[in-house]
């Protein structure tokens, strides 16, 4: 049977930058695939291609019959007066649509069907637009960045809703525990080539380094090769003649292989230089409220105390609504409290990176944005790195770095606006949604520094996978003024709150059954024991057990970057590795439920 989608040879220009060239992929019934590639390499082109919206230079693009087409771009436009309801559909006479689209508007929070579109933030105008094309039933489906603009309990229901149906799906997201829940084909487009790995988000990143490792042995091969040829090439200038021509050539060859880069980083920013005084901020007893366009009160903060820690990489998480970036703001001083206060450290430089910060002269270029705010970064220990080399970490090649700003993608704009934030030495990083349009491989590359960061960091994240690297415990805005502060990173909450949540179930079916079938009474609060003797005796236990492994792993990750093991001990240490976190997410588990105890 033929596939759903069939790209032939398609090759895509602008001007003088060749997008891709001569690429070729398929994409058969109901596979759900994910495009992977660079921001800039035209991830979002190649979806606009295939969806009809954009023309290409040759190839070809061939679907199946008589198959249905949805696509959610980027940026969906509507006409600003209708309703929402007539956005995703004018379903007059089909009341099963209706119900569809209002059960799905729902679960995205669109709750006003009839509110007009220009009264939607853009973040809403997406949700609907997403809401849209599942409502339309495809048989294929196009995703461009699905979860931007979605809160984590919207990312897990389309997870779920994707995952369960049959239709054929080729998207584009950040988001990599989507990708691995979602996905069972993933295609990457590098160095305009395309690879594909059959398989989801763990299996692409197994083969892909696998991929890699074969290229590198390969360019070593070259390199090899490349050396002996010199030597003779040195040795025998006189020997040049007809018959040696061939070996030349040969040289000239192995000399353009030698010399590709793989794309690994091995540069760590540690600016070490970084100072910032023992006392950071602490939030005293903040209250916030709005009055909402229906003149409800909606409470942001009640009566909030929080001591920030030196040193703290914190997330916040919470659904839209919940004040997340009004606490943000409050920090920062853009938004005053209605009562309490914000006591901020004296050494304390913030670094904001806002959803709304991204302002540049469209006509400058890349590297003048840089230069304008420092000509180079001081890491500390004598070690500077110029403006050019900051960019080059981040992705931006010498080519790029001279492109006129007009011509980025918005994931490359996002990128330098991100840089700009960095280049400005703070010691305490503030990060509102970074993620949001950034490419895996920038988010890897921020990932590092901001493991490597010897400040202080707060994220505003609906990224699970970006939080779980970089944060250690995290703020839960809840609704109505109710935080949470928990010790761990998102997947630790979450297997915390469904075993909390089943062990709250298990003890109301107990209080049921002994309620001789009256009205059922809530002992939420009664059903809380104490630690038995035992239980304070493992609880120590596993405190000490716990602080063991983080050491072990610390020196089993240390001895793996120190580039000082042998053969043996680095293939020792990599399966020891694994083995130790998973010994930490088992006891650290069991730590937390055993501290819910009295």
């Amino acid at each position: 049977m033929a596939p759903y989608l069939d790209v032939q040879n398609l090759t895509k220009s602008f001007g003088a930058q060749v997008l891709f060239q001569d690429i070729s992929f398929s994409v058969g019934e109901g596979q759900k695939v994910g495009l992977i590639a660079k921001n800039g390499t035209g991830k979002s082109t190649l979806l606009e291609i295939i969806a009809g919206d954009e023309g290409y230079d040759s190839g070809a693009i061939i679907f199946r019959n008589d198959i249905r087409l949805s696509y959610l771009n980027q940026t969906p436009k509507f006409d600003p007066e209708e309703s929402v309801i007539d956005a995703c559909f004018n379903h007059q006479g089909d009341p099963e649509r209706v119900l569809k689209a209002k059960q799905i508007l729902t679960q995205l929070h669109i709750d006003d069907l009839n509110q007009p579109m220009k009264e939607l933030s853009g973040g809403q105008q997406k949700r609907v637009a997403l809401a849209n094309v599942l409502i339309m039933e495809p048989d294929f489906l196009i995703l461009d960045e699905p979860t931007n603009h979605l809160d984590l309990e919207m990312i897990v229901w389309l997870e779920g809703y994707l995952s369960r149906s049959t239709l054929t799906l080729l998207m584009v997201t950040h988001d990599r525990y989507f990708l691995d829940h979602v996905c069972n084909l993933i295609i990457e487009l590098d160095d305009r080539q395309v690879y594909t790995y059959r398989g989801n988000y763990g299996y692409y990143l197994e083969k892909r380094q696998e991929r890699i490792d074969n290229r590198r042995a390969e360019i070593q091969r070259a390199n090899n090769l490349y050396r002996t040829e010199l030597e003779w090439m040195r040795r025998m200038p006189q020997a040049r003649g007809h018959k040696a021509r061939y070996r030349e050539e040969a040289f000239y060859e192995l000399q353009n292989k030698a010399h590709q880069r793989i794309e690994e980083r091995q540069l760590r920013l540690k600016a070490s230089n970084v100072y910032i005084g023992s006392k950071i901020f602490e939030c005293q007893y903040v209250s916030k409220k709005f009055i909402d366009s229906e003149g409800n009160e909606k409470i942001i903060l009640d009566n909030f105390y929080y001591n920030f820690a030196r040193f703290e990489k914190m997330g916040i998480v919470g659904n839209n609504g919940t004040g997340k970036s009004t606490f943000i703001k409050m920090l920062l001083g853009e938004v005053a409290p209605d009562g309490g206060r914000f006591d901020i450290g004296d050494t304390v430089r913030f670094g904001y990176f806002s959803q709304e910060g991204m302002k540049f002269n469209e006509d400058d270029k890349v590297i003048d944005a840089i230069t304008a705010i420092a000509d180079y970064i001081d890491l500390g220990g004598g070690r500077k790195m110029t403006a050019s080399q900051f960019l080059n970490y981040f992705m931006f090649e010498p080519e790029q770095q001279h492109n006129f700003i007009y011509k980025l993608s918005g994931g490359e704009r996002r990128k330098l606006y991100l840089c700009t934030v960095l280049m400005r030495n703070p010691n305490f990083l503030v990060l509102d949604e970074p993620t949001n349009d950034l490419d895996i491989q920038t988010l890897q590359v921020l990932e590092e520094y901001l493991q490597d960061f010897p400040g202080c960091v707060i994220v505003v994240s609906h990224d699970r996978y970006f939080m779980d690297k970089v944060v250690d415990h995290l703020l839960v805005f809840e609704g109505e003024g109710a935080i949470k502060d928990f010790p761990g990173n998102y997947t630790q909450y979450r297997e915390w709150k469904t075993l909390k949540s089943e062990t709250e179930n298990a003890d109301d079916k107990k209080v049921s059954k002994k309620d001789d079938g009256g009205a059922k009474k809530d002992y939420h609060h009664d059903t809380r024991r104490r630690m038995s003797y035992k239980e304070k005796r493992e609880f120590e236990q596993l405190s000490a057990e716990i602080e063991s492994l983080e050491e072990e792993q610390k020196r089993l990750e240390q001895a793996l970057c120190s580039g000082t093991l042998s053969v043996t001990e680095l293939t020792e240490y990599s399966k020891q590795l694994p083995i130790i976190k998973d010994k930490l997410d088992e006891k650290g588990m069991r730590w937390l439920e055993l501290s819910e105890l009295d």
